[in-house]
């Protein structure tokens, strides 16, 4: 069973689930684990690791339109080095500050991989959810695609600074903020555009044509050989943390306005199937 179909099978049986996160009473929660082997490259510093793991879980956060309010983290690792666990409490605390979140804590334990497991909390009364897009609605993605991507390039070149870097981002939550009065429709990219859109428009019965230029970050260039790889690593590779929404075409321009930060328009909403550029887009992305 692949996480798809374990996200299903959940899914299924909790009512709760099925967006980036839990609305409980005003409130939203959502978490997430991280693995040395399959998340943190080798190189990564352990301040780096403390940002991504709690900003990925804050990220969810941002994709329900909610204010960030707290998040925790449970950290395990073979032992316990002094500056590893100080630099990843520096980590998760600063990406905390830099959303107007606070984080407070969690756990330790001991394992034979460094994991993190990391939960977020924050406050809505009116959570935006994956399933209100409607044909004509403009589809938009903040910032730009790539990031992650070309850090692990870097990361595998041995250029372990730039690569720490690109692999720190600014979770979403102001842009989610102020999205929230006009989105019909939102998530994260963690899963890569293609998949993410994917997603969206499955829970909103929906189709969506996508036309270039997409926002491929230009760090991207610096390591990509070709066209192709420059568009596995945009659309495909996830892990970017961006928002990916539906606007309707009358509040885009106010939505632009209103959020700090670039918000690019990369399609439209339809009810047919999922393409970019007039060919179908593969349902393909980060997988767990």
């Amino acid at each position: 069973m692949d996480e798809q179909a374990a996200l299903a099978l959940i899914g299924d049986r909790l009512s709760a689930a099925g967006d980036d996160c839990a609305v409980v009473d005003g409130q939203v929660v959502t978490t997430d684990m991280l693995h040395e082997r399959t998340d943190f490259p080798g190189g990564t510093t352990r301040y780096t690791a403390g940002w991504r793991a709690v900003g990925a879980s804050l990220s969810d956060v941002a994709s329900m339109g909610a204010e960030a309010t707290a998040a925790v983290a449970v950290y395990a690792a073979p032992e316990f080095d002094a500056d590893e666990l100080t630099a990843f409490v520096d980590g998760a605390a600063d990406v905390c500050e830099a959303v107007g979140a606070e984080y407070v804590g969690g756990d330790l334990d001991g394992h034979d991989e460094f994991t993190v497991a990391t939960t977020a909390l924050g406050d809505t009364d009116d959570p935006v959810f994956r399933s209100g897009a409607s044909p004509g609605d403009a589809l938009c993605v903040t910032g730009t695609l790539g990031r992650s991507g070309a850090a692990v390039w870097l990361f595998e070149r041995g250029e372990v600074e730039r690569a720490n870097d690109l692999f720190r981002f600014e979770p979403r939550v102001r842009a989610g903020v102020a999205l929230r009065q006009y989105a019909t429709a939102m998530m994260d990219s963690s899963d890569g555009l293609a998949r993410s859109v994917h997603q969206l428009c499955a829970a909103s019965d929906c189709g969506a044509d996508l036309s270039g230029p997409l926002p491929i970050d230009d760090a991207v260039d610096a390591v990509a050989d070709d066209a192709e790889e420059r568009r596995e690593l945009g659309v495909f590779f996830g892990e970017d943390f961006e928002l990916v929404c539906t606007v309707p075409e009358a509040d885009l321009e106010g939505a632009r306005e209103a959020v700090p930060c670039p918000l690019h328009r990369i399609g439209t909403v339809t009810d047919g199937a999922v393409t970019l550029d007039g060919t179908s887009l593969p349902d393909r992305g980060y997988s767990h």
